[in-house]
């Protein structure tokens, strides 16, 4: 790999312990990918947030990088964490769990990591524009950020993307690459979606027919009207879920799609498939399930506002947790959703999320409209999942059976 002067004192350690690690990894990395040279980046997104996935091996590993120098040199954002900072008591976080996940983070500030603590940056401030080399590591952040924004990311690990930051660079290869951007399969979708669940099974259906095909990657997407920026924040979930897909193109919606003409061949999904993708992350029953949450990926200010509209002089009956970042709560509350949804007993759990929190033997079944949640808390917290519209796990958090149509 060819390094300029200024990646080669970084190499050598001329800038301090900690950037020396940092080029050491990037360099490491390229090798194996066979990367010819180090490009700039102008932002970088750490996955690798939360004490309970990071252990004490992770937090001293950050807090060497942090006592050896080590500071962000692009603008810096962090995953979700294991806790709400500010409420951890409130959503019955340990204190023990706390200490060590507020360790966690005073190590990324001590970086000057701007610790946001969310999965969608790209509503937060951390917005690149079309063509922009990042090094983002959240797979849905990095299926949106290559897919709706056309920019350009590989999926980092949390090691990588800290190293990225710490240098302002990374390896040339992947997703930065223009060759490796070409769609490989066309998906033709004969069906009419409509919210996040109906995204999230649609992603799930893609997802798994790429995993079963051996270097198809990037699928072409054609037959999908229209898609709200939730519903493309959804589907780039699950289709980095259950396919391990960083990029998607969908015809007439994403930015890259007309530089391509669709490949062959194709595939049809139909009303059939998205429903047996719902039917397989539906493993309970709603109304026997004790924990509700919306924001996986975290929720935008208009879900948030659309769930105050649902409760407001309501009562919820189950443990509910609206999740999202913290800037967007703090527009929340100054709009009064906050107050509208905690007063119906909602929880706001800014931060984190139902997949990296510690609530493994909590609850015994989830309500949510996220398959990507479904997948998480199955597999990992072994709950049962039941998967529905955005408006109805509002409603199954009241008790309600069901959405009253509107005239």
């Amino acid at each position: 790999m060819e390094l300029s002067k200024e990646e080669q004192a970084m190499l050598a350690g001329e800038q301090g312990k900690a950037t020396q690690k940092a080029m050491e990894i990037l360099v490491a990395l390229g090798t194996i990918y066979g990367a010819q040279r180090m490009i700039p980046v102008t932002s970088v997104q750490i996955a690798g947030v939360s004490y309970d996935n990071l252990g004490e091996a992770g937090l001293h590993f950050l807090s060497e990088m942090a006592e050896g120098g080590g500071r962000a040199r692009v603008l810096t954002t962090l995953n979700p964490a294991g806790m709400d900072v500010e409420n951890w008591q409130a959503l019955g976080i340990a204190a023990d769990f706390a200490e060590k996940q507020t360790q966690v983070i005073d190590a990324f500030a001590r970086m000057n990591v701007l610790t946001t603590c969310t999965c969608t940056p790209y509503l937060s401030g951390n917005l690149p524009h079309f063509g922009e080399h990042v090094a983002w590591a959240e797979s849905s952040a990095v299926c949106f950020a290559n897919s709706v924004l056309g920019a350009r990311s590989n999926r980092e690990g949390g090691p990588s993307a800290l190293a990225a930051a710490l240098t302002g660079h990374t390896a040339a290869y992947g997703m930065h690459l223009d060759q490796n951007r070409v769609p490989q399969l066309t998906f033709d979708i004969y069906v009419d979606l409509q919210g996040n669940d109906d995204f999230g099974a649609l992603g799930r259906v893609i997802g798994e027919y790429l995993q079963a095909l051996e270097g198809i990657s990037v699928p072409f997407i054609r037959g999908v009207g229209d898609a709200t920026l939730e519903q493309l924040k959804s589907f780039s979930a699950s289709l980095a879920t259950y396919g391990g897909t960083a990029l998607f193109h969908m015809e007439h919606i994403t930015p890259e799609a007309s530089q391509f003409s669709p490949p062959e061949p194709s595939v049809t999904i139909t009303r059939g498939d998205l429903a047996a993708a719902k039917a397989a992350l539906t493993s309970g029953d709603a109304g026997e399930a004790d924990f509700v949450s919306l924001g996986c990926p975290h929720l935008s200010i208009k879900e948030i506002a659309r769930i105050a509209e649902l409760l407001e002089g309501k009562q919820v009956v189950k443990e509910f947790w609206i999740t999202t970042a913290r800037p967007t709560k703090q527009i929340a509350d100054r709009m009064g959703y906050t107050a509208m949804i905690e007063a119906s007993g909602a929880k706001f759990a800014a931060d984190t999320c139902c997949v990296v929190a510690p609530i493994k033997g909590r609850f015994k079944a989830l309500v949510t409209d996220s398959a990507k949640a479904c997948y998480y808390a199955a597999g990992k917290n072994q709950f049962q999942t039941i998967l529905k519209p955005f408006d109805e796990v509002v409603l199954a958090a009241l008790g309600e059976p069901r959405v009253e149509m509107e005239p």
